[in-house]
């Protein structure tokens, strides 16, 4: 029997919490900032942020997961949708179900993750997953539970499933990608010299060059054209930070920020300051009080602008996750 896929990933559903502990690094190492990206936070000369992670290495594409391990592989989420399979040895549905599975994410060549659960051997997920039958596959975008279908469903079913997941997981900020060596990301032992593609150019130049009003201009055009390209989506928000900033001082923001308490850009600013020095929980928290005491038209503002800081600082930063977590309970 399938399952609607929701238009948005639901703030509430399966209860994860005693598994998922908070506080642990997902595996794998991101990649530093993807070629092109114009100098910013993390960049020379502004210490203290790193790049937007657009990649994370993971030992394979599908890989068992236990009720030891969920926590790593749940993290990832914030990166990619992991897909959960689960099933068991003695049930023939899912063996059916479940090389359609792999088969499908290894084709998507690293913009999924599949984690396959047997629910016999890890009975805390078969319940936090709120297993009744099998097979199940549920999917995990940003740490947040996301149905799929249950029973044996057709390979092109399966296939459909996937793009809207993927299509959800980009327009909630989960647009990354993983290198397991069957993507074939790694092919030789000495790393190529960066090309930047040649959309990206007249904005990696603008950056370059400190004109960065041109350079959020030049981004925006990319992504007229190209909506999914993470890395113009990451540099178009580290532009704009740069942008925000550019011809004010440390002090000059503050006096200000401190003199017009109900200036909202006067103290969103702020935040940017926070950001590009490295004070990522402070700047996060500060958004998130004004949103807190906000009304309608402030809240749009400020959840915009913390959208942007989410993609400087990157998404698989567990101060993002964190942020985000809590910018979605105070939604929804």
């Amino acid at each position: 029997m399938s399952t609607h896929m929701p238009q948005r990933i639901p703030s509430g559903g399966l209860d994860l919490s005693h598994l998922a502990q908070r506080g642990a690094a997902a595996q794998g190492s991101p990649a530093a900032a993807q070629p092109g990206a114009p100098a910013g936070p993390g960049a020379p000369g502004a210490p203290g942020v790193q790049g937007p992670p657009q990649t994370v290495d993971v030992p394979a594409l599908v890989m068992d997961v236990t009720d030891a391990s969920f926590e790593q592989i749940a993290q990832l989420s914030a990166v990619v949708p992991v897909v959960f399979d689960l099933w068991a040895e003695w049930c023939e549905p899912c063996k059916a179900l479940t090389p359609i599975l792999e088969q499908v994410t290894r084709e998507l060549d690293g913009r999924v993750l599949l984690a396959k659960v047997d629910v016999d051997a890890n009975p805390g997920l078969a319940q936090a997953f709120q297993a009744q039958s099998i097979p199940m596959v549920v999917a995990m975008v940003g740490g947040r539970p996301v149905p799929l279908f249950q029973g044996a469903v057709p390979e092109q079913e399966v296939r459909e499933f996937f793009v809207r997941l993927i299509q959800l997981a980009e327009e909630n900020g989960v647009a990354g990608r993983v290198n397991a060596p069957e993507t074939g990301a790694e092919e030789s032992a000495v790393p190529a010299e960066p090309q930047i593609p040649e959309a990206h150019l007249a904005a990696f130049e603008a950056a370059e060059s400190g004109d960065f009003e041109t350079a959020v201009r030049e981004w925006e055009a990319v992504l007229q054209k190209s909506p999914a390209d993470a890395t113009a989506k990451a540099a178009l928000a580290q532009s704009k930070l740069l942008l925000r900033l550019q011809g004010h001082t440390l002090e000059e923001i503050r006096a200000n920020a401190a003199a017009h308490p109900e200036d909202l850009e006067a103290q969103m600013r702020v935040a940017d300051l926070d950001l590009s020095g490295g004070h990522i929980e402070d700047s996060f928290l500060r958004l998130l009080d004004l949103f807190t005491a906000g009304d309608n038209d402030a809240r749009t503002e400020i959840r915009t602008r913390l959208l942007e800081l989410f993609e400087v600082v990157g998404v698989a930063d567990p101060r993002v996750i964190a942020a985000r977590g809590r910018l979605a309970n105070l939604l929804y």
